[in-house]
């Protein structure tokens, strides 16, 4: 279920990456947990953070939730189709709806992730 060349974080991002960049968003779990999103509040392209900032909000009916960025870097996209449809982010959590990429700072953290089997392991123990 969960793409095997993605790392995942114990915050349920996703990030998949394409060379120097990660494409960055949250995974099906988190999207169920979360319940129908309304509002994607979205970084700024060319700002800098530290793996584990908060980066970005994803609001559903239920809450607001924080998005942690995986990795160091710059954002150097956003996803701007989420600002009129962030419900993107239930329909293809994978896929198109992914929420910024970011350019690696320092490849060596994407070692620090979980692989998808990790992953399944978390969230089983975490009752799903």
């Amino acid at each position: 279920m969960y793409p095997k060349d993605f790392r995942y974080t114990k915050d349920h991002e996703w990030i998949k990456v394409e060379g120097n960049t990660g494409i960055v968003g949250i995974t099906d779990y988190a999207q169920k947990q979360l319940g129908d999103i309304v509002y994607v509040e979205l970084p700024e392209i060319d700002d800098e953070f530290s793996k584990g900032d908060e980066v970005a909000t994803v609001e559903s009916v239920k809450a607001a939730s924080p998005i942690f960025i995986p990795v160091s870097g710059k954002i150097v996209e956003i996803n701007e189709e989420l600002e009129d449809s962030p419900e993107l982010v239930n329909q293809d959590p994978h896929g198109k709806g992914w929420i910024f990429k970011v350019e690696l700072s320092d490849e060596s953290e994407l070692e620090e992730l979980l692989t998808a089997e990790a992953y399944e392991e978390l969230i089983k123990a975490e009752g799903e």
